[in-house]
Parts: C-alpha cells; sequence; structure tokens
C-alpha cells in the first residue's frame, strides 16, 4: 500500500507558452520600477516636484511588487500536494523532461528576471540616494572652527569694538568676532569677575586679563544660548533646559543636563585698551554629541 506524500509542482509541469506570458508579465513589471526609478532620480536631480515624486515613487514600488506576485504567484513551484506514490525515485524519461526543460530556458528565464529585478532596484537605489542633499552641507570642521583668530577684536551687537573697561565687574556683554556679528558659533560672553576669584585650569593662566573671562555662548547640552548669568553666585544659566555653569572654574556644569564645560576663547588687552583674541576656541563649540567618536 502505498503512502500519502506530500509534493510541489514543478515548472515543467506548466505549459511553455503560459510560463513565458508569466515570465515576461513579471519582467514588465521589473522594467516599470526601473523606468519609474529613473524618472525619481531626474526628478529629484531637476529640483524636486512632489506630486510628481510620488507619482513616480508609486509606479516604482508599484511596478516592484507586481513583478514579484507574478514570479511568485505564476513562475514557482506551488505546494503543497498531496498524491499517492509509491518508492522514491526518478525515471529515464523524467530524467530527459527535466534536462530538455532546463536546456529550453528555465535558466535563461530566471535570469531575465534576476536582471530586470536588479535594474529597478538599483534605479530605486539611486533615487533615494537624492534626498540625502536634502540634509544640507556637510559642517566639515566648522563646529571646530569660528571666525575667531588672533588679534581678532571683541565687538557688541551693533560691530561695536569693546574695551575692556565697557565690562564692570559682575556684568556680561555679548561679543562677536569684529566682521561677523551675526556668527552663530562664534557668539561669546564676556564677563569680568573680580581679581583673583577664577580658578585657571592648567594652562589658561594668561586667558582672563584684569578678571576678564569669555565663554562661548552655545550650550554643550542642546544648542541653546546661555546669556543668563548671576554675578552673586557666579552662574551662567541656560534658559531652555535650566543648566547651569561655573564661571569660575572654566564653565564646568554644576546643575541640569550639560554634561561639558562651555569652550573659553582665551583673550588678551591690545594697546589701546580693545579686548582681542588670542586664539580661536581649543575646543568643538556646541552640544557635546556633536564631537563624539
Amino acid at each position: 500500500m502505498s503512502a500519502p506524500a506530500v509534493a510541489q509542482r514543478g515548472p515543467d509541469q506548466t505549459p511553455p507558452g503560459r510560463e513565458r506570458r508569466f515570465e515576461l508579465l513579471a519582467a514588465s513589471g521589473f522594467g516599470l520600477g526601473f523606468l519609474g526609478g529613473v524618472g525619481l532620480a531626474i526628478c529629484y536631480a531637476l529640483g524636486g516636484q512632489p506630486q510628481a515624486e510620488g507619482v513616480l515613487l508609486a509606479l516604482t514600488l508599484g511596478g516592484l511588487g507586481f513583478g514579484f506576485v507574478i514570479w511568485g504567484h505564476d513562475l514557482l513551484p506551488q505546494g503543497p500536494i498531496v498524491q499517492q506514490r509509491g518508492a522514491l525515485g526518478s525515471s529515464e524519461a523524467e530524467r530527459h523532461a527535466f534536462e530538455e526543460d532546463l536546456e529550453r530556458g528555465h535558466v535563461e528565464r530566471r535570469t531575465l528576471l534576476r536582471r530586470t529585478l536588479g535594474l529597478a532596484l538599483t534605479a530605486l537605489g539611486v533615487a533615494v540616494a537624492f534626498p540625502v542633499r536634502s540634509l544640507g552641507p556637510s559642517p566639515g570642521d566648522s563646529l571646530r572652527r569660528t571666525l575667531w583668530r588672533k588679534g581678532t577684536r571683541a565687538v557688541n551687537g551693533s560691530g561695536t569694538p569693546v574695551r575692556a573697561n565697557d565690562v564692570p565687574v559682575g556684568g556680561l556683554v555679548t561679543v562677536f568676532p569684529e566682521g561677523d556679528v551675526e556668527s552663530g558659533s562664534g557668539q561669546t560672553v564676556l564677563i569680568r569677575v573680580e581679581e583673583g576669584l577664577l580658578r585657571p585650569r592648567p594652562g589658561r593662566d594668561s586667558w582672563a586679563p584684569g578678571g576678564l573671562v569669555a565663554y562661548n555662548k552655545v550650550c554643550t547640552h542642546a544648542g541653546c544660548p546661555v546669556g543668563l548669568y548671576q554675578a552673586e553666585s557666579h552662574q551662567l544659566l541656560c534658559p531652555c533646559h535650566q543648566s547651569a555653569f561655573d564661571v569660575l572654574d572654566g564653565a564646568r556644569p554644576t546643575a541640569g543636563p550639560a554634561t561639558r564645560s562651555l569652550p573659553q576663547l582665551p583673550l588678551a588687552i591690545d594697546p589701546d585698551g580693545f579686548v582681542v583674541a588670542q586664539r580661536d576656541y581649543t575646543e568643538p563649540i556646541g552640544p557635546a554629541f556633536w564631537n563624539r567618536r
């Protein structure tokens, strides 16, 4: 008595003409996906248009989906199918039929589908790469460099150079590198404290002449402007998330979510009494996550 077994319908059980039609149908879907992807890439390259991009993306994904459905439903072996059978094995006629079927073009058909599918996916990948331009230009080393240079004078918001005597003890002035009062990364808070109170870090003994100390205004937590100063406690405060920085100790964070000190600008006073920079900042500007490795 023969036992039930599970078998799959092989591709040789489908009429060759019908398989060829399904093959061309699936390849046509992948071809449509390829053309849609190319059109989408061209649309992006020319500046983009939302409605056109939506239509082309729909054609690309729709063509790929159509091709996959036809390939999976009509060209791959279907099953399971239960049949009665005896001992396993292939007859000479079956082996001969399989060899003829292989030579007739099943390998070629799969090659055609693989090639059209590859073209469609490549076109879609190229099109998807274009929106990367929307992220804007690479910041390069802009997070590590500002327009402060040796001898650059500090100016206020109206572009007027700031003299050392313009900042009283306990006072704060927002300054910029001369020639760029719109500088986001170069904006700096200039504070005067009583001489002898500062606890400079190693190598920074000459950075705060006459009690004038300068720190970058961009908070190291989320990039908000740090512009509030409590003269009694010598604390710089960020109004966004309540981070606090100790002015006397290198703007070390003492409260809030900030974990990195505000970068300090090395200062000097020129012969005319104007506040100038000794050099640019020696640390990255802004949120700590920008300079993670």
